[in-house]
Parts: structure tokens; sequence; C-alpha cells
């Protein structure tokens, strides 16, 4: 009951990032039980399982985002005298997986209204029972096996991991220090990062060569075809790849624009990608992976390319992955702006102008288009190369 009164009387950011986080549950459960209805009416066919695995994609992008704006909920911040009150570390946490739980079931039960309400067993709205042929209308829905495929985003987004006491709404306390030019550790993800990048690049080509040999490939659901399992594979290497060496990439351009002389504006730019380099940089990177791979879709399924049209479900699992990945780097830029009020507030108590701290959020910001935007173009061109006739 704490969960729902604090999610009613939330910040407007905070309901909208619960609502998407709905949404996206909404989607993901769709796409679940749409491989569910596929394995109804293809009993023993092995597209079935691709489909239900094709699902992990747009599963762990909703995951992802959910535990993000977990994190970033006010609501669940440690606040002095929290403990007296029974709401110490762990309550807090316990009330953070409620309410993402809550969304996320939402979400679920939106998706399954849905879904009966294509497939023609809700009636009386409109477009009842369009979808019924692709959905599988004419075979019982087991009931069982859709509630179990529904409680699955409820479930992952709301476990903490495993030893993680710590609330996942609070941000981590920002210790005062007393050399502001102390060094800032170096994240150490950035060569595994390379390698992951290397393999994925790797698995794409090979997946791609070999369906171009046989000339046989699994299908995924709603028009993509030769190799799309090989390719789906490879894809996640990269993106998991750029995850992990977008905070290294964060650290080196905050490290870079330290350089040469910096006066005030780049000091504070650089300082900051620094400190919010594991932050920023993870989910900066995930956003590369998921604009490399929309610019390869472009280049498979765009006009001239010889490839069917992606169907509809493609296209929302797209959407879904794409959407998550912009929502989760909205979220981590708000809580870097919020782990930066303590800092900002005392420089402009010692007389720093406000414009210097809008220049440097600028800086930052531009700093990582420029780094991240050719990567994006050079990994997507790299994997879009076996692609071409």
């Amino acid at each position: 009951m704490l969960a729902l009164r604090l999610t009613r009387g939330a910040h407007p950011f905070v309901l909208c990032g619960r609502l998407l986080v709905a949404a996206a549950s909404a989607g993901t459960g769709f796409l679940l039980l749409s491989a569910l209805s596929h394995a109804l009416s293809h009993p023993g066919a092995g597209g079935a399982l691709l489909r239900l695995t094709w699902c992990v994609v747009p599963l762990t992008a909703t995951v992802y985002f959910a535990v993000a704006m977990a994190r970033n909920d006010p609501a669940t911040l440690p606040r002095a005298g929290m403990s007296s009150v029974g709401l110490g570390p762990a309550a807090l946490a316990g009330l953070a997986a409620a309410s993402t739980a809550l969304s996320s079931l939402l979400g679920s039960v939106v998706a399954l209204l849905f879904f009966l309400h294509l497939r023609g067993d809700l009636t009386g709205l409109p477009f009842d029972g369009a979808a019924a042929e692709m959905l599988a209308a004419d075979r019982p829905l087991p009931l069982a096996a859709a509630l179990t495929l529904l409680a699955v985003v409820p479930t992952v987004a709301s476990s903490p991991p495993p030893g993680d006491s710590a609330p996942r709404g609070a941000a981590a306390p920002v210790a005062p220090q007393p050399e502001p030019a102390a060094p800032v550790p170096v994240p150490s993800g950035l060569p595994w990062g390379v390698a992951l990048l290397a393999t994925g690049l790797a698995v794409e080509s090979w997946a791609v060569s070999g369906t171009s040999r046989d000339g046989a490939g699994l299908p995924l659901p709603g028009g993509a075809e030769s190799g799309a399992l090989g390719g789906v594979l490879g894809w996640l290497f990269t993106a998991l790849g750029l995850a992990l060496a977008g905070p290294g990439l964060t650290h080196l351009c905050g490290r870079v624009l330290q350089s040469a002389h910096p006066g005030a504006v780049r000091l504070l730019a650089g300082r900051g990608l620094q400190e919010e380099a594991t932050r920023i940089g993870r989910p900066a990177g995930v956003v590369c992976a998921v604009a490399s791979g929309t610019l390869v879709s472009a280049t498979l399924y765009g006009p001239g390319a010889g490839s069917s049209a992606a169907g509809p479900l493609t296209a929302l699992g797209g959407v879904l992955v794409a959407g998550c990945a912009l929502a989760t780097l909205l979220s981590a830029g708000v809580e870097a702006r919020r782990s930066r009020a303590a800092a900002n507030g005392a420089l402009l108590r010692l007389g720093a102008p406000a414009s210097a701290l809008r220049y440097a959020a600028g800086l930052r910001a531009l700093t990582l288009v420029v780094v991240f935007a050719p990567l994006t173009w050079a990994v997507a061109t790299l994997a879009a190369v076996p692609l071409r006739p």
C-alpha cells in the first residue's frame, strides 16, 4: 500500500517514467504472447522456440530500463530519520522493487487484454479479432502458460541483485573531497568491450556468409529472414561490448577535455565526465549499439535492399529496444544532474557564474555526441558490409 501511495503522489517526471515502464512491459508481454500463439498454431515446429528466444532482446531492454527508473526514483532515496520509522536501506530496496513490480504488472495486464482483444476473445471494441489468424484464435489459449510469460518482466525487473541491500532508487552519496583534483578511478571494461565488439562483428559476418553458402536460415517473427539467429547473437555481443566500453570511452573524453591548458569550463566538463563515466557511459554505449543496429536494419530492409519488409512484430521489438535505450540514457542524465546538484550549489555560492555551469553541461553533451556518433557509424558500416550484395 505504501508503494501505491507513493506512486500516486510522485513527481510528474517519475510518474511519466513509470508509465513508460508499464508501456515497455506491455509491449514485451505482447511479444511473448505472440510467440506463444505461434507455438499453438505450429505445434512441433522449431520456429516457436526461436521466436521466444528473440523476445530476450526486448525483454532485456525493458528490464534494464525498469531498473534504471527504480534507481532514479526520489521516493526511495535515503533521508535522515527514515530508519527510525522502519524505512532503512533494506526497506527502501523493497519499496523500490514493489514500485517497479507494480508498474510492470500494470503493463502485463494491458498486454493480456490487448492480446485477447485482437484474438477476438474480448468483443465490443473496435478492431476486435483483427489479428485472429496471426494470434491462433482457433486454438484455446493455455492460461497458465500465458500468465507465466506475463510474470517474467515483473519478476525479473523487481528482483534485486544478490547481496544488494541498498535501495535501487538511491543515488550514491557524494562525499566531500578536500582536493577536487584527486584522480578518478578509470573504468576497467574498455579492453573487454573492444574484444566483445570484435567478436560480435565476426559472428554477424559468419552468420551472413554461412547463410549465403547454404541458402537456409532461421526466420525471426514478422519477416526477418535468413541468418537471423546468428545476426541477433552477434548484435548481442556487439551491444554488450559497447556497453562495457562506454564508461572507458566517457572517462577518456573527460581526460581529453582537461588536457592542453584547460580553462574553468573545460575543467568542469572533463571532471564531470570522469566522475559520471560509469553512470552515463554504459547507457550511451547501449544507445550506440541500438543506433548502429537501426542503421544496419535500414541497409537490410530499406528501399532497393531486396529483402522483404519487416513485419509488425519485428517493428514492435525494434521500437521497444530503441525507446528503452533512449529512456535509460535520459534517466541516467537526470540522475547525474541530481548527483551534481550539491557541487553546483557550492560553486554558485563561491561566485561561479551560472553560465559556466551551463556551458560545461553543453560541452559534456557535445563531446559525447562527437565521440559516439562516429563510433556508431563505424560499427554500423562494418556490420552492414556482409549484407551488401
